[in-house]
Parts: structure tokens; C-alpha cells; sequence
């Protein structure tokens, strides 16, 4: 497997973003092995608080909520995903699958050891973190959901699959505008269609022009901080592919495990909070399927993010800190 490894020097004097570096080894499936960062801050014997980020940010995007965790006394591990941050970037979009980010996942979180997890998770880091707390659920005291869903084919039967594929495949290229305007528009095809197209084929493809359009504004500085990782396209394959590998399609390989997953989080009956935000044209009413079909959901006083789109942690990240920790201290565990 051919990597990347984003140069040091790219990480130096980001706003607001002086955490330590730290690297584990898992094995990249081929053979050889991959680096992967996380950031690891606050208290050693204080709960762990898990933030997984989604596409196309990186452990960046906790900034802002890491110091108000840090404050009340817990221990913030933000990790970036293979392909992400100062995580290795295999070059060939075919080495990024879902099976393999969550395989890559399963090793770090093995190799960590990490218990009594508080899970944080908004994009693709509900996708992926919640495959892990289906799979080792016995690791995770509680679970917040933010902006993100498990899809798990929407009972569609499998022949929907054709007609789909042809109308997404009929799409032209995107702009920018026209994402933002599929995910407004109640008619045509669905939103996500041309967000999953203009990042896999638009040559205009910008990791802070993502970051931008599903929120409020950005500062210069931060939305070059966000593209720090991505040097240029030999960088970028994982963040151009993520979309691509969500199952919105009823025959997409990893349907079943979703589906399978979905069987565990039913029944995980510890706290879960859902946190979505008023803003995001993303994923607007994903709160619902967590709400009515996992145990730990109910009697639980669920938030709405007010004033934030997709990136809420970038939009609102202390008053989201802040929602965690008052969701954490009003459902203690033993």
C-alpha cells in the first residue's frame, strides 16, 4: 500500500491548536502498517471523552471543546482517521473502504486498550464509531450522537439499487452551489447525491471550501488550517472518497454489517444523547431513528445545537462541550 505522510511542518502554529502529537501502528491489511495520530489531553485517570471527526476534517475540529473537557476533569482522545490529519494517507482511493476504516479503527482502539469510553461523534465518525460500539460494546459507558446516522439501506429492496446508480450517474459534475442547492431543494435528486459527486470528481475539490459551505463563515487562517494535511492531491484520495463509501445504495456491501450493527445498538442500553444542530442540511431529523430505536435514548434529555450547520464542533464547540458534559453528569455510571 503506497502512503503519504503529511510533513510536521504543516502543523506548526495552527490557531488554536498546540496539542502534543501522538502515534500508534496498526496493521494496514497488506502486510505492512499504518501510522495513525490522536491527540490524548487532560486528566490520565479522568473518563475518557472519544471524538471522532468525519469528512473532510481531522482532530482540528475538537479545538474548541477539548480545553472545556479538559477543564472539568476528563481525558479527550481525539484521533485522526487513516487518510486524515497527521494520520498516513494511502494514495489510491480503492485502499480506503468502509470494512477497512473500521478494521484500521478496531486495531487502534485495541492497541489503546481504552474503557469506559464516552463516545463523541458527528459525520463519518458516527459511521465509524458506532460499527465500534456495536462491536465492542462492553468498552463504551455512553455515546453522544451529533449530525451523523448508521445507514442501513431504509429497507429499500436491492433492485432499487439500478435505477439509483443510473440517476447519480446521470448527474453532471457539481459546483459547490450546486450541492448546497440539492441539499435545500425538496424536489430532484437527494442532497447527498451531489455531495458524494463533486468530491469525488470535481477538479475544484477544496477541503476548506467543504468545511465552508455547510456552516457559518471562516476565518482565512482557519480554513487553511484545515487543508494543512492536504499539501496537494496525492493527499486528498481519503477525503474525496468518504462520501463515495457511505451505503446509500440497498446493495452496497456494507449494508448487512450495518444492518447487523443496528442489531446491538438497539439493545445498548446505556445513556445516549442525541445532539444534532438547527443548521445542517446534511443530516436534518437523523436524531430521530437514535431516539426511537436505542434503548439507552430513552429518559434521556435529548439537545438541539442552536445556530450551528454540519460542523457544529467548528460553529458552537464549547456550548457542545458544554452540552456533553451536562449529559454525562446527569446519567452517571458506575
Amino acid at each position: 500500500m503506497e502512503t503519504v505522510r503529511t510533513p510536521d511542518s504543516r502543523f506548526e502554529d495552527l490557531p488554536g491548536y498546540d496539542f502534543a502529537p501522538n502515534y500508534s501502528e496498526v496493521p494496514d491489511g497488506e502486510g505492512g502498517s499504518l501510522r495513525i495520530h490522536h491527540l490524548d489531553e487532560g486528566a490520565g485517570d479522568g473518563e475518557v471523552i472519544l471524538c471522532l471527526h468525519g469528512q473532510p476534517s481531522w482532530s482540528y475540529l475538537y479545538r474548541k471543546m477539548i480545553p472545556v473537557f479538559v477543564a472539568a476533569g476528563y481525558r479527550v482522545i481525539a484521533p485522526d482517521f487513516v487518510g486524515f490529519g497527521r494520520s498516513d494517507k494511502p494514495t489510491e482511493r480503492d485502499d480506503y473502504t468502509f470494512a477497512n476504516h473500521v478494521r484500521w479503527m478496531s486495531a487502534w482502539l485495541e492497541g489503546l486498550d481504552l474503557q469506559g469510553i464516552n463516545l463523541f461523534c458527528q459525520d463519518w465518525g458516527g459511521l465509524i464509531g458506532l460499527r465500534l460500539v456495536a462491536a465492542y460494546s462492553e468498552r463504551f459507558a455512553r455515546v453522544v450522537v451529533a449530525n451523523t446516522g448508521l445507514p442501513d439501506g431504509g429497507g429499500l429492496p436491492p433492485e432499487a439499487a439500478k435505477p439509483m446508480r443510473e440517476l447519480y450517474d446521470g448527474l453532471p459534475v457539481p459546483t459547490l452551489a450546486d450541492v448546497m442547492n440539492g441539499f435545500q431543494s425538496q424536489e430532484g435528486p437527494p442532497g447527498f447525491f451531489f455531495w458524494r459527486k463533486y468530491c469525488a470528481e470535481s477538479p475544484e475539490f477544496s477541503v476548506g471550501d467543504v468545511l465552508q459551505i455547510t456552516g457559518g463563515g471562516m476565518a482565512d487562517e482557519v480554513r487553511a488550517a484545515y487543508q494543512a494535511p492536504f499539501p496537494d492531491g496525492r493527499y486528498e484520495a481519503g477525503a474525496r472518497k468518504f462520501p463515495s463509501l457511505v451505503p446509500i445504495f440497498p446493495d452496497d456491501p456494507e449494508i448487512p454489517a450495518n444492518q447487523a450493527a443496528w442489531e446491538v445498538l438497539a439493545a445498548f442500553d446505556r445513556p445516549l444523547l442525541t445532539a444534532f444542530s438547527d443548521g445542517d442540511p446534511v443530516t436534518r431529523g437523523g436524531y430521530q431513528i437514535f431516539q426511537d430505536r436505542v434503548a439507552g435514548a430513552k429518559g434521556v434529555e435529548h439537545v438541539t445545537i442552536e445556530g450551528a450547520g454540519h460542523f457544529l464542533q467548528e460553529d458552537k464547540g464549547p456550548e457542545v462541550a458544554e452540552a456533553v458534559i451536562a449529559f454525562m453528569r446527569a446519567h452517571p455510571v458506575g
